[in-house]
C-alpha cells in the first residue's frame, strides 16, 4: 500500500509537471502543502466527487489561489470529472484548469480565488452561511446542515488587510466550523518575508478569538491529524499554523522564492523525482495510488447517509424540508413575482416624494417577509443606509437564526463575505455602505461579477446631493466604475417606483450581482402609465414624450430625472419637441433588443443632453460626440446640497441654456 508521503508526492508530481508543460504557474505552494492536503482530503473532507453539489458537503477553499495545481491535482486524484488531459491543458485557452481556481470552470472548485485574502473572506462567508442555515433549519435529533469549511492560505493572504476584517468578525461570531491552514513557509515573491512581514500572526488571531494551533510540522501527518482533530472540536474558528518548505522535494529550489511563481525546469524536475523517489514519467500516476486516493465510494456513502437523515427530517418537518430544498436550489418563492408586482403598483398609486434610500427600506419591508432567504447587513451604517426592515433579527454567536448582519466598518470584508454566503447557497445576501466607500470593496464586487452570483450591493448617499460632508464622501467616479464592470447590473432609481423595481429585478436575477444606488435627499414621484411602469425593468424608457418626433432628448438618472422633467416642461412652453428618458440601469438597457433601444433613443435624433451628478465622460456613449453632458468633471465641495447643485450647474436654467446652444447651433 502506498505511504502517505507517496500519495502526497502524486500531488507534487502532477503540480510540477503541469506547470512545466504550461511553462507558467506556481509549483512551490502545491509541493509545500501536499502533505497537509493528503491528510485533510483523505481522512476528513466530506465530499462526493460524483456529485460536487452535494448539499451538506464540506467546503474547501484555496485562498492562495496561485497554487491552483494543488486543487486540480486533488480533484483529479479523488475522482472528480477532471481527467489527466485537463491537467495537461493547465493555463491554456478554454481549459477547465485555468491559472487560478475559477468558480464554474472546474467541478469541485467552490469559489474563484487569486486576489489574495478574498478566499479567506469567502471561507468566512461559507462558515457564516452554514451557521445561519443550521440555526434556521436544524431541529432536535435532525441535523441536516452540519459541515465544515476548510481554507488554505499563505503569507500573502495574511498581509492583505481583508484578512483582519473577516477574521475579526469570524471570531466574534464564533464560527467554529471554520478551519484555516496557514502555509507558514516564510517566502513570498520578493523573497524571505522576514524583511517585511514580522507580525506575530498567532497572537493576532488569538486576539480575534480564534483557537490557534502553533508550530505544526506541515510535513508530519500525525501532527497535522492531531491539529485537525483539535480544531474540529473547537467552538471558535481555528488557525493551524503549519511550518512548511515551499517547493518541498526540489533539491536546489525548495525553500526559495525561485519555485514560487516559475516552473522548476526539466533538469530540476528530474532531480526532484529522484529526491522524492518518484520513479514515474510526467503525468503518470500508478494505479495503486489512484486507488488509494479515489473518494467516489466514500463520497457516495456520505451523501447516502445524509439523504437518509434528510428523509427522516422531511417526515418530521415536511414544510421545513420543502423550504430547505427550494432555498438550496436558489429558487424564489412561487408567489414572489406576483406580490412584488402588486407592491410596485401600490407604490405607483401612492406617489410619495421621499428619498430613494427610504423607498429602498420600504421595499425591504414589503419584500423581506416574502424572502426568508434574505441575509441583510450594513458596514456600520444601518441608520443611514436604511437596510433594517421590520422583520430583521441580528445574527450573533449565541443565536445565528437571524437574517441581518452587523458587519462593522468593514466594507471590503462585508462584500467578500457576502460572495461566500451566495456561493454556499440557501441565502440571498445584501449589504450596504455609502457609494463612495464601494472603493474599499470594489475588488470583491468584481469577483461577484466574475462568478455571476446573486449578491446585492446597496449604496446610498449617491451624489453631491449628500451635501455638507464634502468631497471625501461625495461620489463622482464610482458610478462609472460600477457600470463598466462586466456582468454587474447597476441601478440608480429616480423615485420610489424605480427603487422598488430595482429591488425586484436584483432579487430575481440569478446570473450575476446588482448594485442598487440610492439618494439621501427626497426625490419627486414621477407619473407613469401601465406601459411605462412595465418598461422600468428594461433599464431605460420614455418617461415623458412629445406629440411628434422629438428634436431633443434629455437623458437622466436618479435625482436628476426630476430636473429633466422640469426643464422639459419649460422647453415645451417654448414650442420645443422634447423627450425625457429615465435610465435607471444603463447595463440593463444595453441588453435590450435593437428595436426597443431605437424606440427609446432613435438614432435620427442627434440632439441629446445627459444629466447626472456623476462623472460626465460615461455618457458620451448615449449622447455622441455632438451631444452635451451636464455632469461632474471635478470633485465636489462641502456645502448644503441645494448650493452644490446650483454651483455645479444642475439647474433648470443650465439645462435650458444647454438646450438652446445645442438646438440653435
Amino acid at each position: 500500500m502506498p505511504s502517505r508521503r507517496e500519495r502526497a508526492n502524486a500531488i507534487r508530481a502532477l503540480s510540477m509537471d503541469a506547470v512545466q508543460k504550461a511553462n507558467s504557474g506556481h509549483p512551490g505552494a502545491p509541493m509545500g502543502m501536499a502533505d497537509i492536503a493528503e491528510v485533510l482530503w483523505r481522512d476528513y473532507l466530506k465530499h462526493n466527487p460524483s456529485n460536487p453539489e452535494f448539499a451538506d458537503r464540506d467546503r474547501f477553499v484555496m485562498s492562495n489561489g496561485h497554487g491552483s495545481m494543488l486543487v486540480y491535482s486533488l480533484l483529479h486524484l479523488t475522482g472528480y470529472d477532471l481527467g489527466i488531459e485537463d491537467l495537461k491543458q493547465f493555463r491554456q485557452m478554454g481549459s477547465r484548469t485555468p491559472g487560478h481556481p475559477e468558480y464554474g470552470y472546474t467541478p469541485g472548485v467552490e469559489t474563484t480565488t487569486g486576489p489574495l485574502g478574498q478566499g479567506l473572506a469567502n471561507a468566512v462567508g461559507f462558515a457564516l452561511a452554514e451557521k445561519v442555515m443550521a440555526a434556521q433549519f436544524n431541529r432536535d435529533g435532525h441535523s441536516i446542515v452540519d459541515h465544515n469549511t476548510y481554507v488554505f492560505l499563505g503569507d500573502g493572504c495574511m498581509m492583505e488587510g481583508i484578512s483582519h476584517e473577516v477574521s475579526a468578525l469570524a471570531g466574534t461570531l464564533g464560527l467554529g466550523k471554520l478551519i484555516a491552514f496557514y502555509d507558514d513557509n516564510g517566502i513570498s515573491i520578493d523573497g524571505e518575508v522576514e524583511g517585511w512581514f514580522t507580525d506575530d500572526t498567532p497572537k493576532r488571531f488569538e486576539a480575534y478569538g480564534w483557537l490557534v494551533i502553533r508550530n505544526v510540522d506541515g510535513h508530519d501527518a500525525e501532527e497535522i491529524k492531531i491539529a485537525i482533530e483539535t480544531a474540529r472540536k473547537s467552538a471558535q474558528p481555528t488557525l493551524i499554523c503549519c511550518k512548511t518548505t515551499i517547493g518541498f522535494g526540489s533539491p536546489n529550489k525548495q525553500g526559495k522564492e525561485d519555485c514560487h511563481g516559475a516552473p522548476l525546469g526539466n533538469d530540476e524536475i528530474a532531480l526532484t523525482r529522484a529526491a522524492l523517489g518518484w520513479n514515474h514519467g510526467p503525468f503518470e500516476i500508478p494505479s495503486e495510488i489512484y486507488a488509494e486516493w479515489d473518494a467516489k465510494d466514500a463520497g457516495a456513502t456520505a451523501e447516502a447517509e445524509w439523504n437518509q437523515r434528510f428523509a427522516a427530517y422531511a417526515a418530521a418537518y415536511p414544510e421545513l424540508a420543502s423550504e430547505f430544498t427550494r432555498r438550496v436550489k436558489g429558487e424564489l418563492p412561487a408567489d414572489f413575482a406576483e406580490k412584488a408586482t402588486a407592491y410596485i403598483a401600490e407604490v405607483a398609486a401612492k406617489g410619495e416624494t421621499i428619498a430613494s434610500r427610504k423607498a429602498s427600506q420600504n421595499a425591504l419591508n414589503a419584500f423581506g417577509p416574502l424572502l426568508p432567504e434574505f441575509l441583510g447587513g450594513s458596514a456600520d451604517l444601518a441608520g443611514s443606509n436604511l437596510t433594517l426592515w421590520k422583520g430583521c433579527k441580528g445574527v450573533s454567536a449565541e443565536d445565528a437564526s437571524g437574517n441581518y448582519m452587523y458587519y462593522g466598518v468593514r466594507e471590503f470584508g462585508m462584500s467578500a463575505i457576502m460572495n461566500g454566503v451566495a456561493l454556499h447557497g440557501g441565502l440571498v445576501p445584501y449589504g450596504a455602505t455609502f457609494l463612495v466607500f464601494m472603493e474599499y470593496a470594489c475588488n470583491a464586487v468584481r469577483m461577484a461579477a466574475l462568478m455571476k452570483k446573486r449578491v446585492l450591493y446597496v449604496y446610498t448617499h449617491d451624489s453631491i446631493g449628500l451635501g455638507e460632508d464634502g468631497p471625501t464622501h461625495q461620489p463622482i467616479e464610482q458610478l462609472a466604475s460600477l457600470r463598466s464592470t462586466p456582468n454587474l447590473n447597476t441601478w440608480r432609481p429616480c423615485d420610489a417606483v424605480e427603487s422598488a423595481v430595482a429591488w425586484k429585478c436584483a432579487i430575481e436575477r440569478n446570473d450575476g450581482p446588482s448594485a442598487l444606488i440610492f439618494s439621501r435627499q427626497n426625490l419627486a414621484h414621477q407619473h407613469r402609465d401601465a406601459a411605462q411602469l412595465a418598461d422600468v425593468a428594461r433599464g431605460g424608457y420614455v418617461l415623458k414624450d412629445c406629440a411628434g418626433e422629438p428634436e431633443l432628448i434629455l437623458i437622466a438618472t436618479g435625482s436628476e430625472v426630476g430636473l429633466a422633467m422640469q426643464a422639459c416642461e419649460q422647453l415645451a412652453v417654448q414650442g420645443r419637441q422634447v423627450r425625457v428618458v429615465s435610465m435607471p440601469s444603463t447595463s440593463v438597457f444595453d441588453q435590450q433588443d435593437a428595436a426597443y433601444k431605437q424606440a427609446v433613443l432613435p438614432l435620427q435624433v442627434g440632439a441629446r443632453i445627459a444629466i447626472e451628478a456623476a462623472h460626465a465622460d460615461f455618457w458620451y456613449k448615449y449622447v455622441g460626440l455632438e451631444g452635451r453632458i451636464i455632469g461632474m468633471t471635478t470633485f465636489g465641495e462641502s456645502a448644503p446640497a441645494p448650493a452644490l447643485f446650483e454651483h455645479f450647474g444642475f439647474t433648470v436654467e443650465n439645462i435650458l441654456e444647454t438646450a438652446a446652444e445645442l438646438l440653435d447651433a
